[in-house]
């Protein structure tokens, strides 16, 4: 099947082009942790700061994909694979089209958070480490998952009887039980504009 596929790569409008339209480089963020670590919470809040500093960007949120493109994965170890390199992949498409790519996946480990990269290419990758305890995620429970989790509704939960992995050595860890929206919102917003200089 693959030795039938010609990905078009000598076209006009080339990566470097678009970001000059744009007036910025495009860029992944790659934001991961547990589930009500805050991802989708600072992920929107950079989103619309950076709108209101005309910067093109695209938030890809990992329950959005599952209603969507990833719709007919589980959670299992292999789809869970699966699920990020379509995200990864979606994810450069954006970038290549000179935006600020804002990827909120839980990725919950470092193999998998390592095949992105892979994708994506290392110089245009930044992982984000949205940190907080899984008792301080346990008690945030936003989405009612970790009351299903623990009285074993839910299984392969990450964190709980699914492995998670924090960074190694992340572009930056926001402690979100440390600090405020706000605080960590802002601290993103200073590192995005320095990586997307022309």
């Amino acid at each position: 099947m693959q030795e039938n596929i010609f990905p078009i790569k000598d076209t006009l409008l080339q990566q470097a082009g678009k970001e000059k339209l744009n007036g910025h480089k495009g860029l992944v963020l790659w934001m991961f942790g547990l589930s009500g670590s805050g991802k989708s919470t600072i992920a929107r809040a950079l989103e619309n700061d950076l709108y209101l500093r005309g910067i093109h960007s695209k938030l890809l949120d990992g329950d959005n994909l599952r209603s969507g493109i990833n719709n007919n994965l589980s959670f299992s170890i292999e789809d869970r694979i699966e699920n990020i390199r379509r995200a990864a992949e979606v994810s450069k498409l954006f970038m290549e089209n000179g935006d600020v790519v804002i990827c909120s996946l839980v990725s919950p480990t470092i193999e998998i958070r390592e095949q992105a990269r892979l994708i994506i290419g290392e110089e245009n990758f930044k992982e984000v480490y949205v940190n907080a305890p899984f008792d301080v995620c346990a008690s945030r429970d936003v989405k009612g998952l970790y009351k299903k989790a623990l009285a074993g509704e839910i299984k392969n939960f990450t964190g709980l009887d699914s492995p998670f992995e924090g960074a190694e050595n992340p572009f930056v860890e926001l402690k979100t039980d440390e600090k405020d929206l706000d605080t960590c919102k802002n601290e993103l917003v200073e590192l995005v504009l320095k990586e997307i200089q022309l």
